[in-house]
């Protein structure tokens, strides 16, 4: 139903006003008692073989919603209604921001992606700040905060930015993510350099301690795909010898190889970050990497083009303890989570692994064993 409500209605939109439209709906919804409670035992009803620890938070499932669907934390409950097991909100910046100009979000039907060129749109780290402060949560779903560098502010004075966000928000933060992979920010990946990394994730550690005391906020980092071999390595080592708590890997990528749409449609879309499954190789292969570095020292976190509970259950088998997907949510509609979970739990049972934890890097242990 989903697929033929797609090609009719969603199709024909301009992305960005569907995805308002269609996220207004589910807000709209978690805001009534007995259809949100109905809706949800619809959704996403509960497998306790799923269950997961990760980041010293503990989840019905492991399977999450990205940033960049929620920006401003506008509707937690909702996306929790339709099963997501975490939430990540985000990119937050320290000051509000309008993004880049429209038309900025753009649809590849043909290869199940998105290119995205949004620019960190949100209301600013304040606003969010507020809205979760106020919130009074009817799913209890862990919440991860995305924070970014606003657009306007030098590279130079990056750190002091993050920062800034870092003291509004990390107390409402069930983790926290210093972003510095998307392509659609100028510099930002400038950051993913280790020399500017390193003072860049120290800070914020540090901010984070003195804002939330009594409480660990873990901290992650999140990666882009088109780093090279030797860089990905490089920050998984840097993130061990910082004790950060983990990575997700990967953010969208600027590559436009192999996709199935017309060459010359896709130029005139111009500049943006591509997701959906023509990352899923490069985000696979990112990811098998980072856990064949650091092991389970650090909670991986695997994201990008992910579909389907095959997709799931391949990145957890390559040291993923957390999976995250957002275009497939485009896709694949309200019944994505529970396909997915019910797959994952199939596949679960298939398996010599009496738990999802024992199954988290299986497949790369394995080859360094052979």
């Amino acid at each position: 139903m989903y697929a033929i409500f797609f090609r009719l209605f969603f199709r024909r939109m301009d992305p960005e006003r569907a995805h308002h439209l269609a996220f207004g709906w589910i807000r709209r919804l978690a805001r009534v008692p007995v259809l949100r409670t109905y809706a949800a035992a619809v959704l996403a009803p509960r497998d306790r073989r799923l269950r997961t620890t990760a980041l010293g938070l503990r989840m019905h499932g492991p399977f999450g919603l990205a940033a960049g669907f929620d920006k401003n934390a506008a509707g937690i409950d909702g996306l929790a209604m339709l099963g997501f097991d975490h939430v990540e909100i985000g990119t937050v910046t320290a000051q509000p921001q309008p993004g880049n100009p429209r038309k900025r979000l753009f649809r590849l039907v043909e290869d199940r992606a998105l290119i995205n060129r949004m620019g960190f749109n949100n209301d600013g780290s304040a606003a969010v700040a507020a809205r979760l402060a106020a919130r009074r949560a009817v799913f209890r779903v862990p919440v991860g905060v995305n924070i970014g560098k606003t657009k306007v502010v030098p590279e130079a004075e990056a750190v002091a930015d993050y920062v800034a966000s870092t003291e509004r928000l990390a107390r409402y933060a069930d983790y926290l993510v210093v972003n510095v992979s998307s392509p659609n920010t100028p510099g930002l990946r400038n950051l993913q350099a280790v020399e500017h990394l390193r003072p860049l994730l120290a800070e914020v550690r540090k901010a984070a301690d003195r804002t939330v005391r009594g409480r660990h906020v873990p901290l992650l980092v999140k990666i882009a795909p088109d780093l090279a071999d030797e860089d990905v390595d490089a920050v998984a080592d840097l993130a061990v010898e910082l004790g950060l708590d983990g990575i997700i890997a990967t953010n969208t990528t600027i590559g436009r190889e192999g996709l199935r749409a017309d060459p010359e449609a896709v130029a005139a879309i111009g500049a943006g970050g591509l997701s959906g499954a023509p990352l899923k190789e490069r985000s696979l292969a990112v990811l098998r990497r980072l856990y064949a570095r650091v092991g389970d020292r650090l909670t991986l976190i695997g994201v990008g083009g992910v579909e389907t509970a095959d997709d799931v259950w391949e990145r957890i088998l390559a040291g993923a303890t957390l999976v995250q997907g957002y275009s497939g949510f485009i896709y694949q509609g309200p019944f994505w989570c529970r396909r997915i979970h019910a797959g994952l739990a199939a596949r679960l049972a298939a398996s010599p692994y009496p738990t999802l934890a024992d199954a988290v890097g299986a497949a790369v242990a394995k080859e360094s064993r052979a």
